[in-house]
């Protein structure tokens, strides 16, 4: 059997007029995140996990910053990636995530956050981990923005 581990990572800064997009989740807090898609880090920072682990380049390559992906679902895109990873015969075995943001509680969405990553990625929800840092009233991520961080393993047959 083929094993890689892939890592993700991604931030983005608070923007105003923008909803706050999470792990597909609209976050109740008066800011979002500034991008060119919806801008969820979470979703980023798996999609670019996932498409490490599989040596299939970067997010950038597969959703580049053209009209098409303008305010796009990146719960939309990781499903697109998933299926690219199937058509690869590559198989998501599990994720594990961590998202910081000082500015907002977030515990109270986590299961939705695992039900949609789960459902994208077509693996239990037991195989999905999200886990909340506050920043500690340092940096970026006190109050600025939200960053992620996500590592994945994937695995192929050696027949294929």
């Amino acid at each position: 059997m083929n094993l890689r581990v892939g890592l993700g990572t991604d931030r983005h800064p608070f923007k105003k007029d923008r909803k706050f997009i999470l792990g597909g989740v609209q976050i109740d807090f008066p800011l979002g995140l500034d991008g060119h898609s919806d801008a969820d880090v979470l979703c980023h920072a798996v999609i670019d996990s996932l498409l490490g682990a599989a040596s299939l380049q970067d997010i950038g390559v597969h959703f580049p910053e053209i009209d098409e992906w303008k305010n796009a679902s990146s719960l939309q895109m990781l499903v697109k990636i998933t299926e690219l990873l199937r058509k690869e015969n590559w198989q998501i075995v599990n994720l594990d995530t961590t998202v910081v943001c000082g500015a907002v509680r977030l515990s109270e969405y986590r299961d939705q956050m695992i039900a949609n990553l789960s459902k994208a990625m077509q693996i239990p929800k037991e195989c999905v981990s999200i886990k909340f840092k506050s920043s500690n009233h340092l940096g970026f991520e006190s109050n600025e923005g939200v960053s992620a961080i996500a590592v994945c393993l994937i695995s192929r047959s050696s027949a294929s």
